[in-house]
């Protein structure tokens, strides 16, 4: 079987032991980068890119940035509504 290379924003949020509602607020923020697919309520997030979230959140606490957190950043765009979608 292949290894899943997305996460649902359900992942996400069982992965950083938060709701759905707040997951969905980084992605909205911008805070985490995400893809919507098809329809409202359907984001998904790279399990790389999570992962450079949480490197950045700890480089945060010690006082520092990563320096390919800036970088990775840029490189991508994100498509966030202005609602509050569905779970998905």
């Amino acid at each position: 079987m292949a290894t899943q290379r997305f996460l649902t924003l359900d992942d996400v949020a069982e992965i950083l032991n938060v709701s759905w509602a707040q997951a969905y607020a980084l992605v909205r923020r911008k805070d985490l980068l995400a893809i919507q697919i098809g329809g409202r309520g359907q984001w998904r997030v790279e399990k790389d890119e999570l992962e450079r979230f949480i490197e950045q959140k700890y480089a945060e606490a010690r006082g520092s940035t990563p320096p390919s957190a800036s970088a990775a950043r840029s490189d991508a765009a994100v498509d966030v509504e202005a609602e509050v979608p569905s779970q998905g």
